[in-house]
């Protein structure tokens, strides 16, 4: 639940999307018409670096990094190209804040830094 968004994401088990939005998305419509919300869905990887670069779109997503910062925290970098970076982060951050919110809940990484792929230095 994303309540700044006004939105509600799935994460839908590995190979399961298709099923999930049903046929010409009818699962999806019912879902919103039901609800009265947006309604987004996520597949699941166990993989937190392949999660994050198929939320955030994988073919604008150069490299995912995962490190521990200075405070013991885990941290998911993200470097996409500059043309892209705007695409990747959403409008508003929305994916940027999708990422981190999915990205806490079921990798326990707290941040998620979008990063210029020239970019060398690292928020905290």
């Amino acid at each position: 639940d994303d309540e700044k968004q006004d939105r509600l994401i799935f994460v839908v088990n590995e190979g399961k999307m298709g099923l999930a939005i049903g046929k010409n998305g009818s699962n999806i419509k019912s879902l919103q018409n039901l609800l009265k919300r947006n309604i987004e869905l996520v597949e699941y990887f166990n993989d937190p670096i392949k999660f994050l670069k198929n939320l955030l779109n994988a073919k604008l997503i150069n490299e995912v990094k995962i490190s521990t910062r200075a405070d013991g925290s885990t941290q998911a970098i993200v470097l996409v190209n500059p043309n892209n970076k705007g695409l990747v982060v959403g409008r508003a951050g929305r994916n940027a804040e999708k990422a981190r919110l999915l990205a806490k809940r079921y990798f326990d990484i707290p941040s998620v830094v979008i990063n210029n792929q020239a970019a060398t230095q690292l928020e905290m």
